[in-house]
């Protein structure tokens, strides 16, 4: 008995031992089929580059691929080259690399459809992005800069019959917009933004030919437009500073005649101000709307009839100058849509990928080329007004200033005299 139950025990063994041996020969032959016996690289009907160069003869269909006309891209691509080391390599040129970038910037496209599409690894797609990335924040230093820094000319814009010559201290306007980011799970709460989801809040400033005159990034999406300010103005030296005034301090009224006179002279001595958004305080070289008066454009559209009463008419008017920020990001995330659904790229990385789209936003206004979202903006100052317009958080009224609130209420006064038969 002893012998039967011991021969069975090693039919058993053997029986175990044929089944792990099945198994582990499965697995050999999964291994052998995965990393041994590779099939050849796939083989495109056309590399990256001859499909850039491609499109380089179709402007419309490269507008759609890359987000620019060909002559800007050439531009850019000389200006990158030149100025701010884009460089080739013997297997990959600098056209395709920046060609690459927009292609994911302006998609956007994953780094696996890159690498798809330009039949590159996904190591170099990597490096390359980085490579062009690199370049642009280079550039952004430079073009996210006022043209003008002494600010001592008075743009067009403002020469129009309706807003001369109340706002003519006006030199651009300034809010914050929130981006879409991927952020660790431990900086959830501090990124997540009143609209729900996790978010950079980007404090940029504009002028009125819609260029970004500077930008700061990597705020989380839970801290305050003014709090952002405050910190950019007491640590930035590029912050571009409103000039002040003859003296912001003691102003006699008494000394001008009429209301428009009045206007002109307080302006003289308060100096120049961006235009802001009740999320930002009334001071000195910042000037708010009224609140709790209907502000923005579309409010206005979507009611009968015109402004009423000296509040309404000034909200109007400073709306209708100040919305120039709200198309600019309304432009920027149409053009750049990676702003829109940004990538688990690192926390610096994706601030540096909105410095790079910046730069390209300002690029493309400084080339004085036709660009289809410009256009259309340039045509109709309502474009893009509705899906840039963001509800704006309040500032508290104890942070204003009585000389803004006093030009506020003279420019409102003036704007009702004027219109005043």
């Amino acid at each position: 008995m002893d012998a039967a139950k011991g021969g069975q025990n090693s039919l058993l063994m053997l029986a175990e031992l044929a089944q792990h041996a099945a198994v582990m020969g499965e697995m050999g032959k999964l291994y052998t089929e995965r990393y041994l016996q590779k099939s050849a690289y796939r083989e495109a009907r056309e590399t990256g580059i001859q499909w850039v160069m491609s499109c380089l003869d179709k402007p419309r269909y490269f507008y759609k691929m890359f987000r620019m006309s060909p002559e800007i891209f050439w531009a850019l691509h000389d200006l990158l080259v030149t100025n701010y080391g884009l460089t080739s390599t013997k297997k990959v040129s600098s056209i395709e690399s920046l060609a690459m970038f927009l292609w994911i910037v302006g998609g956007p496209q994953s780094f696996a459809q890159a690498e798809n599409r330009f039949t590159r690894s996904l190591w170099t797609v990597h490096k390359k992005f980085h490579k062009v990335l690199k370049c642009l924040c280079r550039l952004a230093k430079d073009n996210i800069a006022p043209r003008d820094p002494t600010f001592s000319t008075v743009h067009e814009r403002l020469r129009e019959d309706r807003f001369w010559p109340y706002f003519k201290d006006a030199i651009g306007a300034l809010d914050g917009s929130h981006i879409k980011v991927v952020v660790p799970l431990d900086e959830t709460i501090s990124h997540t933004c009143r609209h729900g989801y996790t978010s950079q809040n980007v404090l940029a400033i504009c002028d009125f030919d819609m260029r970004f005159t500077f930008a700061v990034t990597g705020w989380p999406g839970s801290a305050h437009d003014s709090r952002i300010l405050s910190h950019a103005l007491a640590n930035f030296s590029s912050f571009p500073m409103p000039p002040k005034g003859i003296n912001s301090f003691s102003i006699n009224f008494d000394i001008c005649i009429t209301k428009e006179l009045q206007t002109i002279f307080i302006n003289s001595f308060i100096g120049k101000y961006y235009l802001a958004d009740s999320g930002y305080a009334n001071r000195v070289g910042y000037l708010a709307p009224y609140k709790g008066t209907t502000y923005h454009i579309p409010e206005f559209r979507h009611r009968s009839g015109p402004p009423q009463g000296k509040y309404e008419m000034f909200n109007f008017l400073h709306s209708s100058l100040r919305n120039v920020i709200e198309r600019s990001f309304g432009v920027l995330k149409q053009k750049w849509r990676i702003l829109k659904d940004m990538p688990s790229f690192s926390p610096s990385t994706q601030k540096r990928i909105i410095m790079a789209c910046l730069a390209l936003h300002n690029f493309i206004r400084d080339s004085k080329l036709r660009d289809k979202e410009f256009d259309r903006c340039d045509a109709n100052e309502d474009y893009l007004l509705d899906s840039a317009t963001e509800e704006e958080e309040e500032s508290p009224d104890v942070e204003n200033d009585d000389t803004m609130n006093d030009i506020r209420a003279r420019i409102a006064d003036a704007l009702v005299s004027a219109m005043t038969p």
